[in-house]
């Protein structure tokens, strides 16, 4: 009799993740980070995409609708445009005799004890709440016109400032600003920190005294006496704010990697790397600095917020950038001016530089802990 060899059956293999995704995977379970980055991306889209779907510009000014509340309904309003009516037509030297609004139609009798000349109507088009004003009937040999246009309604969910300007395209604007001075700042001092922290940290000796001291004598330099001096030679722009923010950061940064450093320079492969004969510089790029990229990305979110409330305290001392330009800095600086007439003014760039700090301590949280080696 013939035994039966039973073969077991090959079970498929079993297919392995990398470190990286096990830390998304880390970083995915965790809400409070998935909450944030949805939030920074609709903060993101707000502010570079909205403006190209608004009727306004940040600069446009609008006399009629100085420092007016956030409304949803259009402006003006039909009750107010007989008494915007007669304002124009005193401007214009002429007596109004008549005036009808139909939806978002008008008409008007204008008339003078002298024959009106027809350019009057450039009066009513450059009032806020008319447009394309025309002659359709001249009487008395001149002295009386009928005219007709149309009635320009706006929106301002935001309400306007003091200078009349559309505060919701104001704050896309300043969104803007603040995110790109963050981003650009928290570059610049990540290319310059994790280079010099790193040659420091490796090459050691009196090198690594030196540097360091050099370090400590930047920190000893007051950050705003700094600022106020360049901005005295090179005067307020876009980019010696986020050049001086991001030559300060850089500080901390090199710190922080000298610090990873030294401990992975005693590793078993960096000594395998100096034994096949490469040089110091290839060590360090080849094998610190990408070594120390865990805890970099996680300090660099840390950075960002610290940048824009950096940039935002500048310009809430009118260091900042120069007008028309603006960032949430700028426009909380105004709005705590008017903190008792506008609340709106303070109340909106508020919670947009809120809710954007907090939603980057959030996800700086998720990537401090999907990265965490005692996690892994």
């Amino acid at each position: 009799m013939t035994d039966i060899v039973q073969v077991p059956a090959i079970s498929p293999e079993t297919k392995g993740r990398s470190l990286f995704q096990l830390a998304a995977l880390r970083f995915r379970r965790n809400r409070a980070a998935m909450a944030g980055c949805v939030m920074l991306a609709l903060i993101a889209l707000f502010s570079f995409v909205g403006p190209f779907f608004s009727p306004h510009s940040y600069d446009q000014v609008f006399p009629s609708y100085v420092s007016i509340g956030p409304s949803l309904e259009p402006r003006p309003d039909t009750s107010t445009l007989q008494e915007v009516m007669e304002s124009v037509a005193a401007r214009a030297r002429v007596t109004l005799e008549d005036f009808k609004v139909e939806g978002e139609a008008f008409t008007a009798t204008v008339s003078s004890e002298e024959p009106i000349d027809p350019r009057a109507t450039r009066y009513f088009d450059r009032a806020n709440e008319f447009e394309h004003t025309k002659v359709v009937a001249t009487e008395d040999d001149g002295r009386r016109l009928k005219l007709e246009g149309q009635v320009d309604r706006e929106y301002f969910p935001f309400g306007t400032d003091s200078n009349g300007r559309d505060l919701l395209v104001r704050v896309m604007l300043g969104g803007q600003i603040s995110i790109a001075v963050g981003l650009l700042a928290s570059l610049v001092s990540l290319g310059i920190g994790v280079v010099y922290g790193a040659t420091s940290g490796y090459v050691g000796g009196r090198v690594d005294n030196v540097m360091m001291r050099f370090v400590e004598i930047l920190y000893s330099l007051p950050f705003v006496f700094l600022v106020v001096v360049l901005v005295v030679f090179f005067g307020r722009s876009f980019i010696l704010i986020f050049l001086v923010i991001g030559a300060v950061e850089w500080l901390d940064m090199a710190r922080i990697v000298r610090g990873q450093t030294l401990a992975l320079k005693r590793r078993e492969f960096v000594g395998a790397a100096q034994a096949l004969g490469l040089t110091d510089w290839q060590i360090i790029r080849r094998h610190i600095i990408p070594n120390t990229i865990g805890p970099v990305i996680v300090f660099v979110t840390v950075v960002v917020p610290k940048v824009i409330l950096l940039e935002s305290f500048l310009s809430f001392l009118g260091l900042g950038v120069q007008a028309p330009l603006t960032s949430w800095g700028a426009l909380i600086s105004e709005g705590a001016n008017n903190i008792q007439s506008a609340p709106w003014l303070l109340i909106f760039p508020a919670i947009f530089f809120v809710v954007t700090l907090f939603s980057l301590n959030f996800v700086g949280d998720g990537l401090r802990d999907a990265l965490d080696p005692k996690d892994r």
